[in-house]
């Protein structure tokens, strides 16, 4: 059994280098709710050298709110906001000969696409008219993941280990104070069950199926690394290998 581990990256957190050794996948912030081009290519040269497949994090253009806040665009503006931030780091993995894996909205984006039909079927155009190749992750159950496959493109369903769900099988909303999960056993343990039951507990308590292709620990939690390391160790212990999906 194998399970990739991903992570936001290059969002100017301290801990990147320290958390590359415990995942399989990143996903890399573009410049627009964080990082920079010299961030961008700091976080590839990481990849590189750790074996982590290199995604982009694309997000809204909104740094004072770390991309966290909806944004309303048309369909003209958010397929070239996306377009623009694949552009991007596309352009560094080729001055570095390198290749992109996947993409992985941010944020605001991704819980937007999440419950909001044309935005995840616009943003998932824009992925398969840049690259049909590249594996696109999205929140496990939800409609990014059916727009995804109408758009002809590789789908991989994601689960979080830092965040706490609700019975539709969404993610409790930052703005509630049990969103986040701040006990690493706690995470260890939803993970386990996600990936071998193919079940997590809700916030009210009830269990609901959910299926796991990779697991989200956010890069700018507090306990990220504690998680990463936990996490990787304990699926490992259980004979399950962690690895970037591919074909």
């Amino acid at each position: 059994m194998t399970i990739d581990i991903n992570c936001d990256m290059g969002e100017g957190m301290p801990g990147d280098a320290d958390i590359m050794p415990f995942i399989s996948s990143a996903n890399i912030a573009c410049g627009y709710h964080a990082g920079d081009e010299a961030t961008i290519r700091e976080t590839i040269d990481l990849c590189l050298r750790h074996n982590v497949a290199i995604g982009v994090h694309p997000g809204f253009d909104d740094k004072p709110n770390f991309g966290r806040v909806q944004v309303y665009l048309s369909d003209r503006e958010l397929y070239k906001l996306v377009w623009k931030q694949l552009e991007l780091m596309q352009a560094v993995c080729l001055e570095k000969n390198t290749k992109l894996h996947h993409v992985k909205p941010h944020g605001a984006l991704y819980n937007m696409a999440a419950k909001d039909r044309s935005y995840s079927t616009t943003i998932a155009q824009a992925v398969a008219d840049f690259n049909p190749d590249l594996f696109y992750y999205g929140l496990s159950g939800s409609i990014m993941i059916e727009e995804a496959r109408h758009a002809g493109l590789l789908t991989v369903k994601e689960v979080f280990a830092d965040r706490t769900y609700q019975p539709d099988g969404t993610l409790t909303p930052r703005s509630q104070p049990d969103a986040l999960i701040h006990e690493v056993d706690v995470a260890v343990h939803q993970v386990l069950r996600m990936v071998t039951e193919n079940i997590v507990t809700c916030s009210d308590g009830t269990d609901i199926p959910i299926q796991a292709d990779t697991i989200c620990i956010h890069g700018d939690g507090v306990h990220a690394l504690d998680f990463a390391r936990a996490i990787f160790s304990r699926l490992k212990s259980q004979g399950i290998e962690i690895k970037a999906v591919q074909l």
